[in-house]
């Protein structure tokens, strides 16, 4: 399949109005993308399917599921995609600064009170003029961040949701479980050296310690890696690494529930940080912070490396995999409106004016390649 009746193929999909995703993973010069074949609506609670999850930072909502059997899947293998630009002025609104200190104010209040650890607040920016169309900004996040999951997921009852996220909430593979703990922002500059603050290492660190709490009951033989910088886009993140054997018998929605929504979309201790969210951030996430990717796909494994590895697994033998990603760094395009959502972790150290800079500097981040 070419370049053009890849995105041809795709672009009608989304003219006749029926579901689709279109999405990369990290370093990965392969774009992957599912048509479904009728407009229903499924969901999924246990996670037991096959298919693309699309799943909201309130598991008490359904998650939307992508059948595998319902779908058609291309595959197009591309470095960068041409794009015919046509730059345009593109606004947003921030006129709710004074709502966002406040609520920042709040929870730092509330950090000091002993209530939380951390929390993670967030709020939702309207842009006022008309982006460019879905594709052509999806081709744009492929050329731009290839080190994040970027995505274009779209449905007719739900709506219309693009983002780069450089967060992997976990990957199985076998018995595998790989999780990254990431914390911590910064802009990318070629001029300054990088000088993460005590704040900055603090919250990676209550991030990474979580995890690797959250996980014990179901794994074995959990290391985790240094704690390194890594770029998305132009922001910096600390970021570690933690690799697990999951326990013979363990469900997928019970690692699911154990780590999602993690600390750095939520808060520490998790109930407190939710309850705290959805009772004073003023809106409804929806799937913003929430997860998305591929759910129990099967994989064959077609060379032996003449090593023992841990899922035991020989030449031929297939596994099941899956491979989940937190909705940052996100946009969705409703009947009427466009909105970016952006937001940031707030510990007892954090400055209310500082929080929103970051909120500001990732909007423009975003913005950038929107328009």
């Amino acid at each position: 399949m070419t370049v053009d009746s890849f995105f041809e193929t795709l672009e009608k999909q989304y003219t006749d109005k029926l579901p689709f995703v279109v999405y990369s993973r990290p370093i990965n010069s392969i774009i992957k993308c599912w048509l479904q074949d009728d407009a229903e609506l499924h969901t999924t609670e246990n996670f037991t399917e096959s298919g693309f999850v699309f799943s909201p930072f309130d598991l008490s909502q359904k998650s939307v599921l992508l059948p595998e059997a319902n779908c058609d899947h291309f595959t197009l293998e591309v470095s960068n995609i041409n794009i015919e630009e046509d730059f345009k002025p593109t606004t947003i609104d921030n006129t709710d600064a004074q709502f966002h200190l406040d609520l920042v104010s709040k929870g730092i209040t509330a950090i000091k009170d002993g209530d939380l650890d951390k929390v993670v607040l967030s709020r939702k920016v309207d842009i006022s003029s008309k982006t460019d169309h879905p594709i052509t900004v999806f081709k744009r996040l492929f050329n731009t961040y290839k080190k994040a999951m970027v995505y274009c997921w779209y449905h007719p009852k739900v709506g219309l949701w693009l983002g780069a996220t450089p967060e992997l909430l976990f990957k199985v593979e076998g018995n595998r479980l790989t999780m990254i703990s990431l914390a911590g922002t910064k802009p990318y500059s070629t001029r300054n050296q990088i000088a993460w603050t005590e704040k900055e290492y603090e919250e990676q660190q209550i991030v990474t310690d979580y995890i690797v709490d959250q996980i014990s009951s179901y794994t074995h033989q959990v290391n985790t890696t240094e704690v390194e910088t890594v770029r998305a886009g132009n922001l910096l993140h600390l970021k570690t690494y933690i690799i697990g054997l999951i326990k013979e018998g363990c469900s997928l929605r019970s690692i699911i529930e154990a780590l999602h929504p993690t600390p750095a979309v939520c808060g520490f201790p998790k109930a407190p940080a939710k309850d705290f969210i959805l009772n004073n951030e003023g809106y409804d996430r929806q799937y913003y912070t929430g997860f998305l990717g591929e759910l129990n796909l099967k994989q064959t494994k077609t060379r032996n490396t003449n090593r023992r590895n841990v899922e035991n697994n020989a030449y031929g033998l297939v596994r099941t995999y899956s491979n989940f990603y937190v909705n940052l760094r996100c946009m969705q395009i409703t009947n009427d409106k466009e909105s970016i959502y952006v937001g940031g972790g707030i510990t007892k150290d954090s400055n209310p004016e500082k929080e929103w800079e970051e909120t500001v500097n990732k909007t423009k981040t975003i913005l950038n390649v929107l328009s």
